[in-house]
């Protein structure tokens, strides 16, 4: 995937606009570079060249991005600083740069026209700028977004969370091996400092209160000599998950325990779902991320960044916890980003690309066996990326998260050539409704022209042969020429893969339609088609449609379709 190198240009992107007084355009530069990596083989800054941009611009930005001509003033104007960029990070010479900057000159009065020219729209733009980007999220929730479409989706989804964790059911995670979880264990800094201290305490011979908690002068001189932040929750903790127990049953109780550098995986993961519920459960006060009401929603937090298993914006996050969200205070700090450094030192929470929060792989599974313990179904989610297409394609439409989603299509591609991988999703592909359908073909259209043998294969496939026309005439492979049949049979298969998300936002729907969607004299046409979804498709244009007009066109469209289908 693109995201992890992406996420580094980005973040140094904004660093050098910063230092450099210049305003970025981050969104529009974070496209450019996920396109570049998904389609052109960019896997670096430095893989940059003159043709990447011209292949951008004029090929892939009309076959992919759903945006109307004058927007492209915007892409070329992020493009050219990319390019400042570049040659000022020493990631392209001088000599490249200008002549990336005369190829961008050239390109601009053509880039408009490119992204009006529907004849050069792929399989994703031409179908789906009538759908809308979230075409896939019901049943089959796999838009294949960026971190940034991800976090937002979480963020609109917040809003149907039950107050009550118990109330709703959760949903299937992803989780790592424990040979990893062991190993990220080791890596916790508040395990490590739990060890430090309940050594530097019995091997000194020093004696806790009655109530088992850390004397004051102690957790002082602990403070001081360990370097550890609040000593009084790492000695709670070492008493809760059983290191001081362990400790004073042996004859020398300062190597009575290993530290997690030393613990086998299993005994250092049941120690770390002891932390998780002492964290997460317990009356901590305020000392895990610095704010008392904080503390005490933290099983909500966590519980909601579980359920929405995508990166989530801060401010989200805040606006979650509500009162116990931080407020700013007399610096006009929020505090939001301690509580969050406490957290990821305690190895619950990780900051990703731009600042987004979510739950750490150890956070998950800590969670997970929370829930586990507390009698609720914390269901795990099937490794894909050794399944067989059909598989793939079945638990994709079961409801997968869309980032998960791209973690599970990205690794299934990678385990495969693009030929096999495109000659399993298309066998796995017919016969298949038409949500399944378009999923298998839009995850074929993100291979390459090694997949072409393959998409060859299936031109004899009526239902498969537009779609395979499609991928190879925009690939610039010879191709038969689309009919006008085989044309108007692939905008109402696509469409009828918009239906799901149409009917929970007939809006939106409308506004795409309205910006790129077929025009009279083919929805004319359409109840010709041989495709069981042409009634409804048609119906739904006819109710989704502003222009009056060509609204009327669609009924009367679906009028004759039903009374085919009749007849």
């Amino acid at each position: 995937m693109s995201i992890e190198w992406v996420n580094r240009a980005i973040d140094d992107l904004r660093v050098w606009g910063r230092a450099h007084g210049v305003d970025v355009d981050v969104d529009e530069v974070r496209l450019l570079c996920d396109y570049a990596s998904d389609y052109l083989e960019v896997r670096r800054l430095g893989d940059f060249a003159t043709e990447t941009f011209e292949e951008l611009l004029l090929s892939i930005y009309p076959r992919k991005v759903i945006a109307p001509p004058e927007s492209a003033r915007e892409t070329l104007a992020a493009a050219r600083t990319l390019v400042d960029f570049l040659q000022s990070a020493a990631h392209v010479t001088g000599a490249t740069a200008v002549r990336m900057r005369a190829t961008l000159d050239r390109i601009e009065p053509e880039m408009p026209a490119a992204l009006a020219d529907t004849s050069r729209y792929g399989m994703a733009k031409s179908i789906f700028s009538a759908i809308g980007p979230e075409a896939l999220d019901d049943p089959a929730p796999v838009t294949l977004t960026s971190e940034r479409r991800a976090a937002e989706d979480a963020t609109e989804s917040l809003d149907e969370f039950c107050e009550c964790a118990g109330c709703s059911p959760l949903p299937a995670v992803r989780l790592v091996s424990r040979a990893r979880l062991a190993e990220a264990a080791r890596e916790v800094p508040l395990l490590a400092d739990v060890h430090r201290l309940a050594d530097w305490m019995l091997a000194g011979g020093r004696v806790p209160t009655v109530r088992g908690t850390l004397r004051v002068k102690d957790a002082a001189r602990a403070r001081a000599e360990l370097a550890v932040p609040e000593p009084a929750l790492l000695w709670g903790l070492a008493v809760y998950t059983g290191v001081v127990e362990v400790a004073r049953a042996s004859a020398t109780p300062g190597d009575a325990f290993a530290p997690p550098s030393r613990r086998d995986d299993d005994d250092l993961l049941d120690h770390w779902a002891g932390t998780v519920e002492f964290l997460v459960e317990k009356a901590t006060s305020g000392s895990v991320t610095g704010r008392p009401a904080l503390d005490e929603k933290l099983f909500d937090l966590c519980d909601m960044l579980y359920r929405v298993q995508a990166p989530v914006m801060p401010q989200v996050v805040a606006d979650h916890l509500g009162d116990a969200g931080p407020e700013a205070d007399e610096e006009g700090s929020t505090g939001l980003g301690h509580a969050v450094e406490r957290l990821a030192y305690c190895g619950l929470v990780e900051s990703v690309g731009g600042g987004l929060l979510m739950l750490t792989p150890l956070g998950v599974w800590g969670m997970r066996e929370l829930y586990r313990d507390l009698g609720m179904d914390a269901p795990e989610a099937p490794d894909l990326a050794g399944a067989g297409a059909h598989d793939l394609i079945d638990a994709l439409l079961s409801g997968v998260p869309a980032e998960l989603a791209e973690h599970d299509i990205a690794r299934w591609v990678a385990n495969r050539t693009p030929q096999s991988a495109a000659a399993d999703l298309l066998a796995a592909a017919g016969g298949k409704p038409a949500v399944a359908r378009g999923l298998a073909v839009t995850i074929v259209d993100r291979l390459g022209a090694e997949a072409e043998p393959a998409v060859r294969e299936h031109l004899a496939d009526p239902e498969l042969r537009p779609h395979a026309i499609h991928w190879l005439t925009s690939r610039g492979l010879p191709a038969p020429a689309l009919t006008q049949e085989e044309l108007l049979w692939m905008s109402v298969d696509m469409l009828a893969l918009a239906m799901p998300g149409a009917g929970d936002d007939l809006d939106e729907f409308a506004a795409n339609i309205a910006a790129s969607g077929p025009p009279a004299h083919m929805i004319e046409e359409m109840w010709r088609v041989d495709h069981p979804d042409v009634v409804e498709v048609l119906d739904l244009l006819g109710r989704a449609l502003t222009d009056d007009t060509v609204a009327k066109v669609a009924r009367k469209a679906a009028f004759k379709a039903r009374s085919r289908s009749i007849g």
